[in-house]
């Protein structure tokens, strides 16, 4: 893939959030959504400063950028971010079905100051009865009722 200048200053960007974010008490990370060529959405990790463990940088850029451009569906659109996502990210960036992801830092960078994402995809590895987190089945035919109303719902919006 060709990186062009523009893609640079995208990057440039994401790390400038990631810095600012840094100076502001959040974490050390920063992304940036692009859309024909234009930054539509840029936000900084969040974690700490929301008390919120899922406001992670590019989690909050995909739902600046889905509020501003008035859909879920970011398929046209690119991500640039200051560090190679973390598995929450990365199934974000999926289900927002964004085209390409530009990372700078890597996963392995992160891991070298204490964010460590290697726990997760291992967790992902084990069967349910073997994660370090009980998961316990529970009222599955009553959960299966609202399943069944979505599938016979004539005006739902697929996602």
């Amino acid at each position: 893939m060709q990186i062009t200048e523009q893609d640079k200053e995208f990057m440039r960007e994401a790390i400038r959030l990631a810095d600012e974010s840094v100076k502001n008490g959040g974490g050390p990370f920063g992304a940036v959504i692009v859309k024909d060529g234009e930054i539509v959405a840029g936000r900084s990790n969040s974690v700490t400063i929301d008390n919120d463990p899922t406001a992670h940088a590019e989690v909050n850029t995909i739902r600046e950028a889905c509020r501003k451009l008035g859909t879920f569906d970011l398929s046209d659109c690119v991500i640039y971010t200051s560090c190679e996502p973390c598995p929450m990210c990365l199934g974000a960036i999926y289900w927002a079905r964004i085209k390409c992801v530009y990372y700078g830092n890597t996963k392995k960078d992160a891991a070298d100051i204490d964010f460590a994402d290697d726990f997760i995809y291992k967790e992902l590895e084990h069967g349910l009865s073997h994660r370090s987190v009980p998961f316990v089945p529970l009222l599955r035919d009553e959960a299966l009722q609202t399943f069944q109303a979505w599938e016979r719902k004539k005006d739902k919006v697929e996602y």
